[in-house]
């Protein structure tokens, strides 16, 4: 480890000590509930994820109850958090989980990443998180830290260029917590100092919701939830002219179905 690498980890550290955040899924290592929160938290703010993500897992508190559960009951209990596709690619790694895992949320890598919904930077956290492996990853947040530590002026920064200082500056006793501080330090400084992420090739920026074919989408899923509608129903309570390619999407992404002219969850 380089003497840069050696003064960020204890930037990272004392900020964190004196710093640190509490939330419910810090409070677990249960991999089950650490797999929630991080679906949940792909996209969305911590402060929404943290008043739903108790009532999720009170409702569905384990791979098999989720796995068996109504999917209309699932988008419900979703409903608000938005991006929809993620509760399903939930419930289908739930029921993977229970049918190929025993119920239990796999420790490896790969495992992990052949779920639906489950990209390398979630594989990787839930490995830190619940099982405590040091793996490493990259999220807004860390690279936010890496970009303003060690490229503070450059902008167009890959993580190809990140990753290999992450991997140094790893601690690989207690990579759960130095992900949490990682994670607290770059949260920080977006308060501060900016959105640093522009900084990243990776950077894109996020289009606004209103008006968008997510909130169309979202719309129909609500009003799916309760009860099969046809399109003319969906028409008068959605007047979009993007309706109908918003429902042959969704219907293509088997989120509803089509039987007739009447549309279900």
């Amino acid at each position: 480890m380089t003497e840069k690498e050696k003064a960020f980890r204890r930037t990272v550290w004392q900020y964190y000590r004196a710093h640190k955040r509490d939330f419910p899924w810090r409070r677990t290592t249960n991999p089950y509930r650490i797999l929630v929160s991080e679906c949940m938290l792909q996209q969305t703010q911590v402060s929404r994820v943290r008043s739903f993500y108790p009532r999720f897992l009170k409702q569905f508190p384990s791979p098999r109850t989720l796995a068996r559960a109504d999917t209309k009951n699932i988008l419900r209990a979703w409903q608000g958090l938005g991006y929809n596709r993620r509760a399903l690619n939930l419930q289908r790694a739930a029921e993977i989980i229970t049918r190929a895992h025993a119920g239990k949320v796999p420790k490896t890598f790969e495992e992990l990443k052949a779920l639906p919904g489950i990209g390398p930077g979630t594989a990787g956290a839930i490995l830190a998180f619940a099982y405590n492996i040091p793996t490493p990853f990259i999220e807004t947040n860390i690279r936010r830290a890496y970009i303003h530590f060690f490229f503070p002026t450059r902008t167009h920064v890959s993580d190809a260029m990140l990753f290999p200082m992450i991997e140094h500056t790893l601690d690989r006793k207690n990579p759960r917590e130095w992900y949490w501080a990682l994670m607290d330090y770059g949260t920080y400084l977006k308060q501060t100092v900016g959105n640093l992420s522009r900084s990243s090739a990776h950077y894109t920026k996020q289009s606004a919701f209103d008006g968008s074919t997510r909130q169309i989408r979202g719309k129909v899923l609500k009003i799916l939830g309760e009860g099969s509608k046809t399109q003319a129903q969906l028409q008068a309570a959605v007047a979009d002219e993007r309706l109908a390619d918003v429902l042959a999407a969704l219907t293509d992404e088997v989120m509803i179905t089509k039987t007739g002219s009447t549309y279900s969850l």
